[in-house]
């Protein structure tokens, strides 16, 4: 096991030199990026009031479901602290606040932010979502954490994350589209740019599994068999209300965002092709018999994953939320 792991920090610390020199072509500078006051009602002008009012006309008109989804992405963007110490617990990040690793820890940290920061106030400022419950929520999800079967193996992490940061631009991409529909263009532009940044991500965490396949290809492919065995959960896989067990809202939370078509099973295998494809894993050379038996299963997953999701039916029963105001 240590050999394993000592290997896993040898390519860590191999591919680091390729994150540092593409880091800012994955993020933008500070100084240039969007923040959230670009996009809210500015209490210095003497029509913010005028403003607020027409935030919370446009936002009358979202759906329910909507709403929903939209405070379980917002309560998955504010449980951040959670993420950034998960990472820098993964082998071959190094504690040293100068390290490469640490370093791309805090700016993709850094981005992150903004975005539970806008949605917030956002929802805060429409009169739509009981803030006290929305905030106990939130605070639920970071005390409680969030067991993603990735441990602290750099490869398994990565492969997480590249999945997770295209789950969250579809999420993000189809809210902002719903809004437009619903006549809300202002959170549809707030949830593109948000969109936006979570493909920025994507790209870098691909890429960073993209060059561990050319170092160390049948435990790359080893990793990736695994965490679609244990299939890829959600960061809010854990969320709850009050009075609820963890883990009890969400799936009314996914069962809001299927109804939507927000995100669905569908998705799931799109990314996953996505991610067969983007890796080359049907040509990756040099594996060894296990990571040959890794492929051969990853490549027969979509079809299988397809089977499965054709035959789900849209759920129907709708759920009360303790968050959004009736």
């Amino acid at each position: 096991m240590e050999f394993f792991v000592e290997k896993r920090r040898e390519v860590m610390g191999h591919i680091e030199k390729f994150m540092l020199e593409k880091m800012y072509d994955f993020l933008k500078p500070v100084d240039n990026i969007w923040q959230p006051s670009d996009f809210l009602p500015d209490s210095s002008r003497d029509s913010f009031f005028q403003e607020i009012k027409e935030l919370q006309e446009s936002a009358a008109g979202l759906s329910y479901d909507l709403i929903a989804v939209l405070v379980g992405d917002t309560i998955t963007e504010e449980a951040l602290p959670t993420y950034e110490s998960w990472l820098t617990m993964v082998d071959g990040v190094s504690k040293n606040e100068d390290g490469g690793w640490m370093k791309w820890t805090r700016h993709w940290t850094a981005e992150e932010n903004r975005h539970g920061d806008l949605l917030n106030k956002y929802l805060y400022l429409s009169g739509r979502v009981n803030m006290r419950m929305m905030e106990v929520s939130t605070q639920y999800l970071i005390a409680d954490g969030f067991d993603i079967g990735t441990g602290t193996d750099p490869y398994r992490n990565f492969i997480y994350t590249s999945f997770q940061e295209l789950a969250t631009n579809v999420s993000h991409r189809r809210v902002a589209s719903q809004a437009k529909k619903d006549g809300d263009t202002l959170l549809s532009k707030m949830c593109g740019v948000i969109a936006g940044d979570e493909a920025r991500h994507a790209k870098a965490y691909k890429y960073f599994i993209e060059k561990i396949f050319e170092v160390d290809p049948s435990e790359a492919m080893i990793a990736f068999e695994d965490m679609m065995r244990k299939k890829i959960v959600m960061p809010a896989h854990f969320l709850r209300e009050v009075g609820l067990k963890i883990g009890q809202t969400f799936g009314h939370f996914t069962d809001a965002a299927q109804r939507l078509g927000i995100y669905t099973a569908i998705d799931y295998v799109d990314i996953l092709k996505e991610l067969i494809e983007d890796w080359h894993i049907e040509s990756v050379p040099d594996l060894n018999e296990a990571g040959e038996k890794a492929r051969d299963y990853i490549m027969n997953l979509p079809t299988r994953l397809l089977r499965v999701a054709d035959r789900m039916k849209n759920p129907m029963l709708e759920y009360k939320f303790s968050w959004i105001n009736s």
